[in-house]
């Protein structure tokens, strides 16, 4: 069932994002060569337990972590570990806030140092599909239509979206109603209304969209090796627009 969020609870959201984001901006400060995913970790545990909120995903379904930290050519859910961060490397830090009973959701992927210049156009092609998906969030469309307008950008780019990792509602818990896809045909799907809060996170590979799990059971990364991005804001759908709560400007 969607449930549609209270102003009260709109705002604890908000709160919640506001920290998500700065917690991003610190993150964005160390990535450097040489840095390690469980530095990121630690780093981030710290920051959100000094600022009164705690990690919402460590512990959910025994996931060990504050963060999902996936470097290169994995797509989603990857451990932070401590080998060190490579130039050219990129790395997804993807993380879930709980502040005052307000959750959000915010994963953004940095390059390490100088990359290609194909590195470079997946990351922006990647962002600019979530903020074109972001666009299509207003009262009256449907699902279908975020959907469409990320898959027919990311397409004509050259690039693959993945198809076995979704956003989702969330609220009270992390993942709610409904099942946000980021392809799909325009017209299909729920319509969307005002109060409802989201996310949407569109990873897109440089090679085929097909992934494939490591055996922690938790880190999916591409099939044939190539690199992933994923760039993810939680945001409510209102009259005057989709308001991002976890906005980084």
């Amino acid at each position: 069932m969607i449930t549609l969020k209270s102003e009260r609870e709109i705002e604890k959201m908000h709160e919640a994002g506001k920290l998500l984001a700065a917690t991003h901006k610190e993150i964005a400060k160390m990535i450097k060569p040489g840095i390690t995913p469980m530095d990121i970790e630690k780093f981030v545990e710290k920051f959100l337990t000094d600022n009164g909120a705690t990690p919402e995903q460590k512990g959910y379904q025994g996931y060990p972590y504050a963060t999902c930290a996936s470097v290169n050519d994995e797509v989603c859910h990857g451990f932070p570990t401590d080998k060190p961060l490579e130039n050219g490397d990129i790395v997804t830090i993807d993380m879930v806030v709980r502040l005052n009973g307000g959750l959000a959701d915010s994963a953004w992927t940095y390059a390490v140092g100088e990359v290609t210049e194909e590195t470079q156009k997946l990351l922006d092609v990647t962002k600019t599909a979530l903020y074109k998906g972001i666009e299509a969030a207003v009262v009256g469309n449907r699902l279908g239509d975020i959907g469409h307008a990320i898959q027919s950008y990311a397409e004509g780019e050259k690039f693959s979206v993945v198809r076995d990792f979704t956003g989702h509602g969330i609220g009270k818990t992390m993942h709610e109603e409904p099942t946000v896809l980021h392809y799909g045909k325009p017209g299909k799907g729920t319509r969307l209304k005002e109060g409802m809060t989201i996310t949407i996170e569109p990873m897109l590979n440089a090679g085929t969209w097909h992934c494939k799990m490591d055996s922690n059971g938790w880190t999916a990364r591409t099939a044939d090796g190539k690199l992933s991005a994923q760039y993810e804001h939680t945001i409510v759908i209102t009259k005057e627009g989709p308001f991002i709560f976890t906005n980084q400007d």
